[in-house]
């Protein structure tokens, strides 16, 4: 079996090629050497690979520039999704495409299941949206997989910006009011191969099971690390920023268990796995 990775070179890209490596061949391709906003560079890339499913992890991740740069985020994550989708299409093979949980707007109280209504409050999350829409239109056979809070290796993540955070400290601030599901990006790669060894397309939530607030995580990320950071809850309102996020980012993995067989394990032993991976 042979896979094509997009966005390779990204904490998820890293992470796919891994676990996909034993028992795929496996192209990946990241920047510079293919530009994922080239149509025709993507079709030759596809074509050349003749790969049994391709996957799209790349994506404009910068939340906060996306406010003041919408033209990149809309080439990255709608025009090159479609681009993808459409290579996808034309050797017949699936695509799974990468989504978020900033599709949905927080407000509700319980997990977010696939068929809610997606609501997205910034240009990130609505371009991504706009993504999955792109990618469903030009290829019916697909999986369009959302994710949350993911941390992976030589990402700049919130695990990571918490551990440069503590350096030299002994107290920090961190918001209570944002609740999610962190997600390592091995468990989500894991995922993905699970999924592309089925037929079971559609659009599935994969997330690290559980959920906690930003400082709840803060605290978790500081004990497992063994620094001794007081962490003082603070509101979102304390660090303003362009973009909203959603308050409620809990998303509902039911359908996820069901294809897969499996519940994918408590994001704090995620977390642990993580923090000894780094380490190592």
């Amino acid at each position: 079996m042979k896979v094509i990775i997009f966005g390779a070179k990204g904490q998820l890209g890293r992470d796919l090629q891994l676990v996909f490596q034993d028992e795929w061949d496996v192209t990946a391709l990241n920047l510079p050497e293919l530009d994922i906003t080239d149509e025709a560079a993507v079709q030759e890339a596809v074509a050349q690979a003749k790969p049994n499913v391709v996957i799209n992890a790349a994506a404009y991740t910068d939340v906060e520039a996306a406010e003041d740069d919408e033209a990149s985020a809309e080439r990255v994550n709608v025009d090159a999704a479609r681009f993808v989708a459409k290579a996808a299409y034309g050797i017949e093979v699936p695509v799974v495409y990468i989504s978020t949980d900033f599709v949905f707007d927080g407000k509700q109280s319980t997990p977010y299941k696939p068929d809610d209504a997606p609501s997205p409050l910034s240009v990130y999350g609505k371009t991504k949206l706009d993504g999955e829409i792109a990618t469903r239109e030009t290829n019916p056979h697909h999986f369009i997989l959302r994710t949350a809070w993911l941390y992976g290796p030589g990402g700049n993540n919130f695990v990571e910006k918490m551990l440069a955070l503590a350096e030299g400290r002994s107290e920090l601030k961190v918001v209570h009011d944002e609740v999610g599901s962190p997600t390592h990006t091995w468990d989500l790669a894991e995922a993905v191969k699970g999924f592309c060894e089925t037929k079971n397309f559609g659009t599935y939530h994969v997330v690290n099971s559980g959920q906690c607030s930003r400082d709840e995580f803060a605290r978790a990320i500081f004990e497992h690390a063994n620094l001794d950071i007081t962490v003082h809850p603070c509101t979102s309102s304390e660090f303003p920023m362009k973009a909203e996020r959603p308050a409620y980012a809990v998303l509902n993995t039911d359908t996820t268990e069901t294809v897969l067989g499996y519940r994918m394990r408590p994001w704090q032993d995620a977390l642990q796995y993580y923090l000894k991976r780094r380490t190592s």
